[in-house]
Parts: structure tokens; sequence; C-alpha cells
């Protein structure tokens, strides 16, 4: 069983920056390709930035690209996602998601464990 629970959500400016962080229990971590999604009210659950195993693979949602990283410390069970230049439309609730396999795909029944999710808000 993995457990996964997000932190560094928040409200932020526009133009501000979030480092959103998934701590991830039990072994498979670091053979798992992880993922970064968002959900924004009424609007499904989309991804926004994807990491296989061992970096090789890497996704941006377009939205996001040039605005944030996703990165993994395997030592700590812990994968990151770096938001620069939020804007309002960035608002939602992001969840960490882990797949049993080291290949990143893009959507959310390819994940097999799931976050609580952390609440992001953007002001304008």
């Amino acid at each position: 069983q993995v457990h996964l629970v997000e932190s560094g959500g928040g409200l932020v400016q526009s133009g501000g920056s979030l480092r959103l962080s998934c701590a991830a229990s039990g072994r498979t971590f670091s053979n798992s390709a992880m993922g970064w999604f968002r959900q924004a009210p009424g609007k499904e659950r989309e991804i926004v930035a994807g990491l296989s195993r061992g970096n090789s693979g890497v996704y941006y949602a377009d939205s996001m690209k040039g605005r944030c990283t996703i990165s993994r410390d395997n030592a700590k069970n812990t994968v990151y996602l770096q938001m620069n230049r939020l804007e309002p439309e960035d608002k939602g609730v992001y969840y960490c998601a882990l797949r049993n396999s080291p290949i990143v795909t893009t959507t959310t029944p390819t994940y097999d464990y799931w976050g609580q999710g952390t609440q992001v808000t953007v002001s304008s």
C-alpha cells in the first residue's frame, strides 16, 4: 500500500510562486512514475506535470510549460512541483499521483494511488 501526502499549497498573488511537495510511503516510489494533477472548480482533473522513474521522461501540460518544474528525490520519497508566474487560472486542488509503472502517462485512470490534494488559490 502507498500513501501520498501533499503540502505547500496556499494563497498567492498573481505572478507569485509556490512549491508543492508530495511525500510517499511504501517501497515502490523509486520505481514509479509520478504525476501532479489539478482540478479546478467544476472541471475534470487534468495533468499538470509527470515524471518517469529515473527522470528519463518528463511531461508538462501546455498551460504550464516554462512556468513549472517537476522533480523528485528518491532518497526522501518525495516529488516536488515548483510553480512560477502563477495566474488566477492556475487555481484548483493539486493532487499527487503514483503509477505502478516507471513510465509517465497523462491520464487519471493510469495512476494507481492519489493523495488527498492541496488547495492553490491565486489572487489577481
